[in-house]
C-alpha cells in the first residue's frame, strides 16, 4: 500500500506573520484646524489695515483725505504728495541719511569683527572683562548719557556734522555686535583654526581666510542691525545738530508739520518713500539676519 507524501512546505511555529500587502495609502484630507485659520485672518487684518491707510493716504489729495477719511478709497489717483516731497529738500535729507548710515554699519563692522576675534582666540582675563564691558553697553540707554555726550561733540567741535551722528549711534550699535559676532566665531570648530596653525598661517591670515568666510550669517545681522539702527535714529540727529545741511529722514519728517495744520498725504509719502531702501536691503539679508540670529547663543 503506498502512501502520498506532501512536498508543501510547512511554516516553522516561530517563524514572524508575514508583513501586509503594500498598497496605496488612501488620501485623507487634513482637519482643518479652524482656531488657526481666525487667528491668521485676525493678524493679516492686523497687518494689512495700518499698510492700506498708509498707502491709500498718499495718492489722494489733502483736502480729499480730510473729507473722505483715512479708511476710504481715493476717488482718484494723484502723485502729487510724492512729486511735492521729492521736489523738496527730502533728497538732501536722503543723502544724509545713506551717509551715516553706510559709514556706522562700516565702522560697526571693522571694529566688531576684529574685536569678537580677540575676545574669541585669546584666553586671557583681560579679554574676558573686555567682554564683559560691551554685554554691560547693552543695559545702558542712549537718553541716560545724552548729555555727557553733548558735551563731548561740542569740546571736539563736532556740533551740527554728520560725524556727530555716526560716532555716538555706532558706539551703542557696537554692544549688540561683538555679543552677535562672538557667539558666531565661537561656533568655528577648533580643528579648523589648528589646520590653519600648521600651514604657518598668522592672525591675520586666520581672520581673513577663515573667520570672515565662515562668520558671513553674523556679519550679515551685525550689518543689517547697525543700518537699521542708523536709518531709524532719532535722539542723536535731534539734539546733536541744528541745520538744515545735516538733516536726516527723521528729523526731515518735520517739514511737513506745521504749527496749525498737518500735510498729511505728503507726510505718509516721505515715510513710504523713506521706508523703501532700508526694506529693500532687508529683503537681501534676510536670511543672513535670521541666520545670525540663530547662532547668538554659541557654543
Amino acid at each position: 500500500m503506498s502512501t502520498e507524501t506532501d512536498l508543501r512546505p510547512t511554516p516553522a511555529k516561530d517563524a514572524p506573520p508575514a508583513p501586509p500587502a503594500r498598497g496605496r495609502r488612501p488620501f485623507r484630507l487634513p482637519r482643518a484646524n479652524y482656531p488657526a485659520g481666525i487667528g491668521a485672518f485676525v493678524w493679516l487684518v492686523i497687518v494689512i489695515v495700518p499698510l492700506y491707510i498708509l498707502v491709500a493716504s498718499t495718492l489722494q489729495s489733502r483736502q480729499e483725505y480730510l473729507d473722505n477719511g483715512p479708511l476710504s478709497l481715493p476717488d482718484s489717483i494723484s502723485f502729487d504728495s510724492y512729486r511735492q516731497v521729492l521736489e523738496g529738500d527730502f533728497p538732501r535729507y536722503l543723502l544724509n541719511t545713506l551717509i551715516v548710515t553706510a559709514s556706522c554699519s562700516a565702522l560697526v563692522l571693522t571694529l566688531a569683527v576684529t574685536v569678537s576675534y580677540s575676545i574669541v582666540r585669546t584666553r586671557s582675563r583681560l579679554s574676558q572683562r573686555a567682554f564683559q564691558l560691551f554685554l554691560l553697553g547693552l543695559a545702558i540707554p542712549s537718553q541716560a548719557v545724552i548729555i555727557p555726550i553733548y558735551l563731548i561733540i561740542t569740546e571736539l567741535s563736532l556740533y551740527d556734522t554728520l560725524l556727530a551722528i555716526i560716532l555716538p549711534t555706532a558706539a551703542f550699535s557696537l554692544p549688540v555686535s561683538v555679543l552677535i559676532l562672538v557667539g558666531t566665531m565661537r561656533d568655528i570648530s577648533e580643528e579648523l583654526y589648528e589646520s590653519m596653525a600648521l600651514d604657518g598661517a598668522r592672525s591675520v591670515r586666520v581672520l581673513f581666510q577663515l573667520v570672515i568666510p565662515m562668520s558671513r550669517a553674523g556679519i550679515s545681522t551685525a550689518g543689517v542691525f547697525s543700518a537699521l539702527s542708523a536709518w531709524n535714529g532719532f535722539l542723536f540727529p535731534l539734539i546733536l545738530t541744528q541745520s538744515r545741511e545735516t538733516r536726516v529722514l527723521t528729523l526731515g519728517l518735520y517739514d511737513f508739520v506745521g504749527e496749525f495744520r498737518v500735510d498729511i498725504p505728503a507726510l505718509l509719502a516721505a515715510v513710504v518713500l523713506s521706508i523703501v531702501p532700508i526694506f529693500t536691503a532687508y529683503l537681501f539679508a534676510r536670511r543672513q539676519l535670521i541666520n545670525g540670529l540663530m547662532g547668538v547663543g554659541g557654543k
